[in-house]
């Protein structure tokens, strides 16, 4: 249950030894990505080597984070019981300019209104230890009336 008793409380992601990094930023509201030295690929999730040529030489940069969506789907079901108040939401699949592609939610919309193609840049949703989750919202999308 949430501190208040409403229900329960958002699922908040796990830090791990790799993904440090990434939570630290997002405490700024920072978007960082991991790079190979070596081959030059921007890596999406932390990871301990890169996929694309094994190498450990790995370091973490600002990305500005913006995109297209790739797919997206409209959830009308929360997958956890701390969403049940979002729904309906959408869940998109992001492809950064930096170069990986992310699951996230694409919020400051109807969900119904996010579509594939649709430009976006990164939103930041507090968590209760200080770090912010990274969601995506539209960029040029007149408000509703």
């Amino acid at each position: 249950m949430s501190e208040q008793g409403e229900g329960p409380a958002r699922f908040e992601p796990p830090v791990s030894r790799v993904s440090a990094p990434f939570w630290d930023a997002s405490r700024e509201r920072r978007l960082v990505l991991q790079q190979c030295r070596e081959c030059g690929s921007a890596i999406w999730f932390p990871r301990v080597l890169c996929p694309v040529c094994g190498t450990d030489e790995l370091e973490w940069r600002d990305v500005a984070g913006d995109g297209a969506v790739y797919a997206v789907s409209v959830q009308h079901r929360a997958a956890h019981p701390g969403l049940a108040d979002r729904v309906p939401y959408a869940v998109a699949l992001v492809d950064l300019d930096a170069g990986v592609r992310m699951l996230s939610n694409v919020i400051g919309c109807a969900a119904d209104r996010v579509s594939v193609g649709m430009r976006v840049r990164p939103a930041w949703e507090a968590l209760s230890d200080g770090r912010h989750l990274l969601m995506f919202e539209p960029i040029g999308l007149e408000e509703e009336s």
